[in-house]
């Protein structure tokens, strides 16, 4: 019989284990990789699978076994493992995954790979960061370049040791290894991982290497100077802390976010914080902490030897640009000391960040330990889809898949779009995908619809547009494989079909068409990006149109701003409505970072309660916004009217959904876009939506924010091409 097995089954220990069950019950015949595959030959095919379930490796996930008839090969004396072949293609590794107890303990132990940060084995490391391509053989690894020493290749091939056929074995004497340099690039001597820990605890702000990048840390002693240097001024910071009772130190978890720290996949989680100086240090005038665990041998080492409990550690990057993952980029940054290795990076891969609501995984980033992921449609075609200019990710389709890349970065930034390009390109490549057509943003001034633009001429295909809100409500009912529903899609910013910016949406979305229900009021951007970071420009708007007097700008400053209300663009944007929200209640005076108007303000409604005279109206499917903040008075709580204005608006947007749905006969309704991730607010959804006697559906799989456009994107594409 010959045996196909489809799925996560390459970099597990599949064929090791396949080998020990067909030894273990005197079997004959052979196993290999062929391309994503694994194929086993084998005398008595139904005795092997019932014994082989059994024992399937724990990072294996089996999508389907095709049996076959085949003529048995008598040439097969007892089994074997062969040389892979490469005549399929498709994701068949796990994600990069916490190194395991058992290495961990070898690690730490008086054996010969004592106090060696790269131990792993065929259920733990990296595996995505390292890789060129399929099979998964190290010759297609950055291990290529590293030979076994004696030692490494008796363990390959013992058929007993847990290492058989890992392949990226190594050890100290044949691996990669750990060096320290200062800031000028020279060698200094001494262990590199404990002169490292050593420096960190008395004052030094280290770069580090790792998996799929590198990171900058430091003790929180030095956070003021990390701030300083890396002009950060508010925006928070992640933490890496030694254990999970130390977790307890800084945050107050969950079960589900404790499950979530302590997972294979060790993402940053958002979880509330303990308040203290050093928790305001770290995330300033926020309810939430990000922090995650050690998953690397280094970074274990490095706790072993540091005399904090927990550091900083933030990508090292240029603002917006990809992480770096070359030394020469490095030391550009200029910190005070560099812990390097000599094993290439592949393939970059930022720190998943997530947060849990309800039970529902919110990915913020969706990258290391959570990418390669794909999500199953019906849709059998080829496409490609490019995201829009934030938080970007790309997205391959083929055979009923959808791959997302890994987070990428801002496009507007140096570097991000040709990153953008490799990484699309790279999953094009390991799926065999030969787009039919590639989706891109609606923004005719985006940096990755060149991109898009390039990969449709080289493969003959189509382009489209997609509109960026139609894009989050496509993801969200592919997400839950849904022909159609009414979703709530609020965000930041996306162009619109009539030319403004959207960002206040109730659509109803099937992945053909979408109809606008309702969105908020349009409030005029003055001076486009500049009232994204002067927030003086929203509450003057908002004056102006209200007929209130404003007193944030001079008279001749005030009269220049009053011309430009009739020729500047205009926004229906929920972020946007938070901003002026957040300025007007003297939450936040002013934008230092992406979001941080409403993140601030985010405690706010988690505390505020309802207030009588914050009632608005829809008309005309416009939602009443501007007049709002006319019935703010002083002796109300800012807490209560953050929450009666926000409730208020919500509700609107809710019912004009609701009615939608009960039209069309769907139970569900859904809420995405980036703030989404706001937890008040989702629970105001929640509530309002079970009270309507409907389901409310979130994401936990696409990322809510822009990094999920592209999977809405291609979702679409696909539909057009059926």
């Amino acid at each position: 019989m010959r045996i196909i097995f489809k799925g996560t089954v390459q970099g597990v220990g599949f064929r090791p284990a396949v080998y020990r069950t067909a030894v273990a019950h005197g079997l004959h015949g052979a196993v290999w990789n062929n391309g994503s595959d694994v194929v086993v030959d084998i005398d008595d095919g139904e005795t092997f699978l019932k014994e082989f379930e059994r024992v399937v490796p724990h990072l294996a996930v089996i999508e389907s076994i095709t049996k076959e008839d085949y003529l048995f090969k008598d040439i097969y004396n007892g089994f074997k493992i062969l040389r892979s072949a490469n005549r399929s293609s498709g994701f068949s590794i796990p994600t990069d995954t916490a190194i395991c107890s058992k290495c961990l303990k070898e690690m730490r132990g008086a054996g010969r790979r004592s106090g060696y940060p790269f131990t792993t084995c065929t259920d733990c490391g990296p595996r995505f960061t390292l890789l060129y391509g399929l099979p998964y053989d190290r010759s297609n690894t950055a291990m290529k370049n590293f030979y076994l020493c004696p030692h490494c290749g008796q363990e390959f091939s013992d058929p007993s040791d847990r290492r058989l056929h890992h392949q990226t074995i190594c050890c100290p004497v044949c691996g990669p290894r750990y060096y320290l340099v200062d800031r000028y690039g020279n060698p200094l001597k001494g262990d590199p991982i404990r002169k490292f820990a050593n420096n960190l605890d008395q004052g030094m702000i280290g770069i580090v290497k790792g998996w799929g990048g590198m990171h900058i840390c430091c003790t929180f002693e030095s956070l003021g100077e990390l701030r300083d240097w890396y002009h950060r001024k508010n925006k928070p910071f992640a933490i890496m802390v030694r254990d999970i009772d130390t977790v307890k130190k800084y945050g107050i978890p969950t079960d589900d976010e404790r499950r979530e720290l302590q997972s294979p996949h060790r993402p940053i989680v958002l979880i509330n914080k303990k308040k203290n100086k050093v928790t305001e240090l770290i995330s300033p005038g926020l309810d939430t902490i990000g922090i995650f665990l050690p998953y690397s041998g280094m970074q274990y080492l490095l706790f072993d030897n540091l005399q904090a409990d927990a550091l900083v550690m933030t990508s090292a990057n240029a603002p917006g640009e990809p992480m770096v993952t070359e030394d020469r980029d490095a030391l550009r940054l200029l910190a005070d000391m560099y812990l390097m290795h000599d094993q290439q990076i592949v393939n970059r891969a930022d720190d998943s960040v997530l947060r849990i609501f309800d039970g529902n995984t919110f990915y913020i980033r969706k990258s290391r330990g959570a990418i390669p992921s794909y999500l199953e449609t019906s849709m059998k075609g080829s496409a490609v889809a490019v995201g829009a200019q934030e938080n970007l990710a790309g997205a391959v389709a083929k055979d009923g898949r959808i791959f997302p890349t890994q987070y990428i970065g801002n496009g507007d930034s140096i570097g991000v779009p040709e990153y953008l390009d490799e990484a699309i390109r790279f999953n094009m490549k390991l799926i065999g995908c030969e787009p039919q057509i590639v989706a891109m943003d609606l923004h005719p001034g985006y940096a990755n619809r060149p991109i898009a633009k390039a990969i449709a001429e080289e493969y003959g295909a189509k382009t489209v547009e997609v509109q960026h809100h139609w894009a989050h409500a496509a993801s969200l009912i592919t997400e839950h494989k849904m022909d159609a529903g009414a979703v709530l899609t609020l965000d930041g910013t996306g162009h619109g079909d009539d030319g403004q910016a959207w960002g206040g949406e109730a659509m109803f979305s099937t992945l053909s068409k979408y109809d606008r229900l309702a969105h908020l009021e349009y409030i005029p951007l003055l001076g486009s990006e500049k009232a994204l970071y002067d927030l003086r420009r929203l509450k003057f708007a908002v004056d102006v149109m209200n007929g209130t007097e404003n007193h944030d700008f001079k008279d001749k400053e005030a009269e220049v701003l009053r011309k430009m209300m009739p020729n500047s663009i205009c926004t229906s944007s929920m972020g946007r409505l938070l901003d002026t929200l957040a300025y007007t209640l003297g939450i936040c005076k002013e934008r230092t970072y992406d979001g941080e108007p409403a993140m601030r303000l985010e405690k706010y409604l988690e505390a505020g309660s309802l207030l009588d005279g914050f009632e608005t109206h829809t008309i005309n499917g416009v939602v009443q916004t501007a007049e709002l903040f006319s019935r703010i008075r002083p002796d109300q709580k800012p807490k209560d009217v953050a929450y009666s204005i926000v409730y208020n608006v919500m509700k609107e947007l809710v019912n004009s959904a609701v009615q939608r749905s009960d039209e069309e006969g769907i139970s569900e309704i859904g809420i995405s876009g980036g703030v989404s991730y706001d937890g008040p607010i989702c629970k105001m959804f929640q509530d309002m939506i079970i009270a309507a006697d409907h389901k409310p559906i979130f994401h936990s799989v696409v990322p809510n924010g822009d990094g999920g456009i592209s999977t809405g994107q291609i979702a679409i594409a696909l539909k057009m091409i059926e």
